[in-house]
């Protein structure tokens, strides 16, 4: 019987040393690890204006008064005498922000079909030229390089196919452009 209880405080003794080391070794292969760390975001600003000091009359035919040129419009009154008449001004759209900028729209409103016969409204936006609304287009003006793109606005007075298309009285046609512009980063679509 002692011989049993001995073997029986070997065996408990053993176990608990047994119980002991797992415990050290546990401890020895359990470890956390952690990743601390600060990150600063600049404000992102969204800027795309036109650059006023750009801003010139192009063609022989000045508007009077001086045209009215701001950061995000441009107004001009202009009268073409007669057929053969042009106006044109060139202006460059400056993305000074911090995000890239694509032109995604440029919409052209004021004629009416009888008046498209004799004058002709076009706006060329860096080396493309449009004479209707059009859509689709996506060019970018990156913001990294502060991009331009430059404007020009041509209105003319032309001779009709038509004598009869000649307006018999005077005319004022209220003409407009306007470029819309997304945030390029954004812009997944058309």
């Amino acid at each position: 019987m002692r011989q049993e209880k001995s073997l029986q405080n070997i065996v408990v003794v053993v176990l608990a040393i047994a119980v002991l080391a797992m415990s050290v070794g546990f401890a020895t292969y359990n470890q956390s690890l952690n990743i601390n760390g600060t990150a600063t975001f600049t404000a992102a600003v969204w800027d795309v204006h036109f650059d006023t000091t750009t801003f010139s009359e192009t063609s022989t035919l000045k508007a009077s008064p001086a045209p009215t040129v701001g950061n995000t419009s441009i107004s001009y009154s202009v009268t073409l005498p007669q057929p053969g008449s042009t106006y044109s001004f060139t202006v460059n759209v400056k993305n000074y922000g911090t995000i890239d900028a694509a032109l995604k729209k440029i919409t052209m409103t004021g004629l009416t079909a009888a008046q498209a016969k004799y004058i002709t409204h076009t706006v060329t936006y860096g080396g493309t030229t449009y004479t209707a609304t059009t859509d689709n287009i996506n060019t970018v003006l990156a913001a990294s390089t502060h991009e331009t793109a430059t404007v020009t606005v041509t209105v003319s007075y032309v001779a009709p196919a038509e004598a009869t298309d000649l307006p018999a009285t005077d005319q004022q046609v209220n003409l407009n452009v306007q470029f819309d512009y997304v945030d390029a980063n954004l812009n997944t679509g058309n």
